[in-house]
């Protein structure tokens, strides 16, 4: 990537740059990741493994065939889209019901719709796509924890926790909206790393090249990994508003990340430079490029003659003396949308009378406190006794249960311990966490927190990734076991407590594995699952 000098060039270089990044300046000059044949190898199982868990049975459950839950809302909006679409490159548009408004942009709707277009209007056709997505969000995670850590071991942990995690393999099969914002926040993640990266390694080889330096750092071209990141906040923008967070948080995170670069390198006005050079360009790259992706998902909207609002100027629904009156008519209509779908969110608060029995609050989400139920068909006969049927969000224990302590050691670990490969994984997880705490009287509920489960495991899977390195001593020295595999006496404690960790993981996603897939158990079975009061 070209250094563009002009005026910047007219500062001496720095040649005594902080020591941190002196010491580490041939490592960032080659640290391009090389993929192993271990990488294709465990990649490979873990998309397997997913596809697996993520299609069988992928249509069992429906209401006498019709959609469950809030599939009842988007599988139809979805299939409207597809029955209006004329033009491939524009797409269709939902119809206006009569029970209420459409209150979420249109792109997950659209993926659906291409399902129901290949299968019909179907389990199948109003499914597969969010299982394929859900599959991606799989290998998205294992990408960036292999990015964040140039770590196969690390890589392929984050892969088999991301396939074992209930929350993720529940979104996935239905036609739902979360799935699919997950995976484009996952990937602006991904890509947001591979910037970061990026510009570690061009500034350290100037650095080593001896290129001149102004006090506030150097300059860097385009960069096109973060405009990547850009679209991908703009494509979750387009499937909920809760992408506006990450915009934010993603936003401030870049020209941090390059403040601290600079402070690294030496420059006199890091933060300056920052503010001068880079917040401009990451204002356009994750925030106006977000905001055209965005008004790209509505082009239908705006093509059609018949969606709702669209002559709201026209129809006299726009009141004579409001300020839209003086806007062209699709953007006034446009515009009047937008608030109306404001104003339902803002009054869907518990204050406003907003309660639901399956409802969660965000302090909630970081035990798994509530799952919610999908699906329920109670009293049924099976083998001479009373069954259950029951399908529930459910988060795996053994993962979300760690949330709390994985969140704390990562801070931990960024702030005192210096240890910058929890920074992304983290800012991420608070991106999706903090601002609920903000509205709190909100009627919540589980789903939103799936966006938080990616990140959560990338943060364990660094954690195991750094007990199983053979320097951690302080764990001791493993100890040969009589009658043990020859494959455990070789392990250290610190792989010896991944290892475990893993395997009950396995053993609590089988464990739940009815309440995961709907299966028809005896009553006293249900019971059993059910360890606390808060989960039914």
């Amino acid at each position: 990537m070209a250094l563009k000098q002009r005026s910047l060039a007219r500062r001496p270089f720095a040649r005594t740059p902080r020591g941190a990044f002196a010491s580490d300046a041939a490592l960032l000059a080659s640290s391009q990741y090389r993929w192993t044949r271990g990488d294709t190898v465990s990649t490979a199982i873990i998309a397997v493994l997913a596809l697996i868990t993520r299609f069988i049975k992928l249509g069992a459950i429906t209401d006498h065939g019709t959609p469950i839950f809030d599939e009842k809302h988007y599988v139809p909006q979805a299939y409207d889209i597809y029955e209006s679409t004329d033009n491939l490159l524009i797409g269709g548009s939902e119809l206006n019901p009569g029970f209420g408004l459409v209150v979420h942009p249109p792109l997950a709707k659209q993926v659906t719709a291409i399902g129901e277009a290949i299968f019909g209007y179907t389990p199948l056709g109003w499914r597969v796509m969010n299982a394929l997505i859900g599959v991606a969000v799989v290998l998205l995670i294992m990408a960036l924890c292999r990015r964040l850590t140039r770590s196969p071991f690390a890589a392929t942990v984050a892969g088999l926790l991301a396939v074992f995690d209930g929350v993720l393999l529940v979104t996935s099969r239905f036609g739902m909206l979360d799935i699919v914002q997950v995976a484009c926040i996952v990937a602006a993640a991904y890509f947001l790393v591979l910037d970061h990266q990026q510009q570690n390694r061009a500034v350290a080889a100037a650095w080593a090249k001896q290129v001149p330096m102004s006090r506030y750092g150097y300059r860097i071209g385009f960069r096109w990994w973060r405009f990547a990141c850009g679209i991908s906040l703009g494509l979750a923008l387009s499937v909920k508003w809760s992408g506006l967070y990450y915009m934010a948080f993603f936003g401030l995170l870049a020209v941090g990340l390059d403040a601290f670069r600079r402070h690294r390198l030496g420059a006199k006005r890091p933060i300056l430079g920052a503010l001068g050079l880079d917040a401009f360009p990451a204002f356009a790259s994750l925030v106006i490029v977000p905001v055209g992706v965005y008004l790209a998902s509505w082009r239908a909207w705006f093509s059609s003659e018949t969606a709702v609002y669209r002559h709201a100027l026209r129809d006299g629904t726009i009141a004579a003396d409001s300020a839209l009156q003086w806007l062209p008519e699709s953007i006034a209509g446009f515009v009047h949308y937008h608030v109306s779908v404001l104003e339902f969110h803002s009054t869907l608060t518990n204050s406003e009378g907003h309660h639901h029995p399956w409802e969660s609050k965000p302090f909630d989400w970081l035990v798994a406190a509530r799952p919610l139920l999908y699906f329920s068909s109670t009293d049924q006969r099976c083998a001479g006794t009373t069954c259950q049927q029951m399908l529930f969000l459910f988060g795996t224990p053994a993962i979300w249960w760690m949330t709390i302590p994985i969140v704390v050691w990562a801070a931990y670990s960024v702030i005192i311990r210096k240890h910058y490969s929890y920074g992304i994984p983290l800012v991420a997880f608070l991106a999706g966490f903090l601002p609920w705490l903000i509205n709190y009287d909100r009627q919540m509920y589980f789903f939103y927190a799936t966006a938080l489960v990616p990140f959560s495991i990338c943060m364990l899977a660094i954690c195991c990734d750094e007990l199983a390195q053979p320097h951690q001593g302080w764990l001791g020295r493993a100890k040969r076991v009589r009658f043990a595999p020859a494959w455990w006496n070789r392990l250290s404690n610190g792989r010896r407590i991944v290892v475990c960790y893993l395997a009950l993981v396995l053993a609590m996603f089988f464990y739940f594995l009815p309440i995961l897939y709907g299966f028809l158990i005896p009553s006293s079975w249900f019971d059993q699952l059910i360890w606390l009061p808060s989960w039914y």
